[in-house]
């Protein structure tokens, strides 16, 4: 889902990098609030998250995916410290790693970090009172494909790539990795929950 450099228009560039810098700076300020005790936490799972970033697993005709991991910060710490933690791992993978554009750092944040950190959260704290394993699943999942098909929209509407071509692309992709994020956000939130019980519940 890393867009490189190339296939945004400067309109594009411009309005993504600007919601992307407005929404890290107001997820920055709400940070204040944080209990300090949970502050280690925030480069706990940036370096958790990069490192399984770095491991994909095989799906359909020789694609792979691999966790995104907004939704599950999101879960356990909210959606301003996913933000954050998203923000500074892409940062590092497209700084030092070449994995995505320059150009697209405000896109590639606001699809895989913006987009489930603030949508997976809103599903999971809605769906919570129904059923906490569904709503961990179907956040998970739905943050993914929407990220997909956010990358589409981008893609289309810098006419670099046929729009529909891309989306069907996308989202049949990440439909099928959306299901191994979903399995692994659900693996690893009742594990930190079962060694760190404090992050029960959603986070204010």
């Amino acid at each position: 889902m890393h867009i490189p450099d190339g296939l945004l228009s400067l309109p594009v560039i411009i309005v993504t990098y600007a919601v992307t810098i407005g929404v890290v700076g107001y997820s920055l300020r709400k940070l204040k609030n944080l209990p300090e005790d949970k502050i280690p936490l925030l480069g706990l799972f940036a370096a958790g998250i990069f490192a399984a970033q770095m491991v994909n697993f095989p799906i359909i005709g020789g694609v792979s995916g691999h966790l995104l991991g907004a939704t599950l910060v999101a879960i356990l710490l909210g959606p301003y410290a996913a933000v954050i933690v998203i923000t500074a791992v892409l940062l590092i993978q497209t700084l030092l790693f070449g994995d995505g554009g320059v150009t697209a750092i405000g896109a590639n944040i606001l699809n895989m970090g913006i987009i489930g950190a603030f949508l997976g959260y809103y599903l999971y704290s809605r769906l919570k009172a129904i059923n906490e394993q569904l709503a961990i699943a179907v956040a998970s999942w739905t943050s993914v494909v929407t990220g997909a098909a956010l990358v589409a929209v981008e893609i289309g509407v810098s006419k670099s790539l046929p729009f529909m071509k891309v989306l069907s692309l996308m989202v049949g992709y990440h439909a099928v990795i959306g299901i191994g994020e979903a399995i692994i956000t659900l693996a690893v939130v009742n594990a930190v929950r079962t060694k760190l019980p404090e992050l029960q519940g959603v986070p204010a």
